[in-house]
């Protein structure tokens, strides 16, 4: 764990300090009992054990994510935006810049485009089906003249 500081801006536009805890990975890995749990998403680092036995979605679907990047699974379920201010309230710190993923620093989850290609796996299985039809035809035109 290390802390430095970063700057902010207060009402009257002055510079103050704020210091930002980093934490490693490793470290947010071992907090993932029911007696502390901590979570990662989008590069912050969060301790919800006060939170888990009010969430809407149940302690499991937490436990499961506990310690590690629950970044792909928050987005995936479409939190509101009441959920995303909740989880200012249990922020600690934030990951160590070494230990981020390059992708992972972002908040915006359509910025993150990590399919370029996904049109071949809709097209492979398109021409498949055409190629079926059109040898299911073919075999079964050749049998009815056959008869």
């Amino acid at each position: 764990m290390a802390s430095v500081g970063a700057s902010s801006s207060d009402r009257k536009g002055q510079e103050v300090e704020t210091p930002v805890t980093y934490y490693r990975l490793e470290e947010v890995a071992k907090r993932s009992t029911l007696k502390e749990i901590w979570l990662v998403i989008h590069g912050r680092v969060y301790d919800i054990t006060r939170f888990v036995n009010e969430h809407p979605g149940g302690e499991e679907v937490l436990l499961e994510q506990a310690g590690a990047d629950a970044s792909e699974s928050f987005e995936d379920v479409g939190h509101s935006s009441d959920a995303r201010e909740m989880l200012k309230q249990y922020y600690i710190g934030d990951v160590h810049p070494n230990d981020l993923k390059p992708e992972s620093g972002s908040k915006d989850p359509s910025k993150n485009n990590t399919c370029k290609s996904c049109w071949t796996y809709w097209i492979f299985p398109i021409v498949g089906a055409i190629l079926l039809g059109f040898l299911y035809r073919y075999y079964y035109s050749s049998e009815s003249r056959s008869s």
